[in-house]
């Protein structure tokens, strides 16, 4: 059984959430943001339900937090919220967000929310060590309209065979860029496939990519 999150200080809501997805869900809850983050960390929730309005850390800086870390980037978050308006959807999907649902809550949409969401998810590949890490490289290749585009960039995290980064371009999916190390001069290190994306409905998507090639020494080997 999949695993939900729900991080709201209003234990009302979190009881209200709970009789509505347990049928299909095994959930946990807090309504404290430090207990939150070390439950996502440590229960490996496979998708966490977000409000806005939390003590100590808004659910803006969770979202922000969650994406940052390498143990729950991937973990897809919905937020729920009872603020609406284009521009805090917007500002929550710039932030990684995966849905937004207002309250009150239309469950039969939540629920329909959380499948798409849920088999949209890709696996996590924890088999290799990510570290946070930025480091400067250019990018170079054909956006998803065939054009071509040169831009720096910096990464977020990186492992031995890939990295995760933005990039003003939109990319397609299992699309190939060179990659270039800046640092010292320009150098180029591979090719790498796009094999993640998120918020290609935003100014600056971000994209995980994996080595396809590599002709020079990577930041891990």
């Amino acid at each position: 059984m999949e695993k939900l999150l729900i991080v709201d200080d209003e234990e009302a809501m979190r009881r209200l959430l709970r009789i509505n997805l347990a049928d299909r869900y095994e959930i946990i809850d807090s309504g404290n943001s430090e207990q939150a983050l070390a439950m996502a960390m440590q229960g490996k929730p496979n998708a966490i339900l977000l409000d806005l309005r939390m003590p100590n850390y808004s659910g803006f800086e969770l979202c922000r937090t969650f994406k940052s870390m390498t143990s729950t980037q991937l973990i897809p978050i919905i937020i729920i919220s009872g603020e609406g308006g284009a521009t805090t959807k917007l500002f929550c999907k710039e932030l990684g967000a995966s849905a937004y649902f207002e309250k009150p809550v239309d469950f039969d949409a939540l629920r329909a929310g959380l499948v798409k969401v849920l088999r949209a998810t890709q696996p996590e590949r924890r088999s290799e060590v990510r570290v946070h890490l930025r480091v400067m490289l250019k990018l170079k290749g054909a956006d998803i309209n065939e054009k071509s585009f040169e831009e720096i960039s910096t990464t977020e995290n990186v492992c031995k065979s890939g990295f995760f980064c933005g990039c003003t371009a939109v990319l397609a999916a299992d699309s190939t860029i060179e990659v270039y190390l800046i640092g010292g001069g320009t150098k180029f290190v591979g090719k790498a496939r796009v094999i993640r994306a998120e918020g290609n409905d935003t100014p600056y998507p971000r994209y995980a990519f994996r080595f396809i090639q590599k002709v020079g020494d990577w930041i891990l080997q």
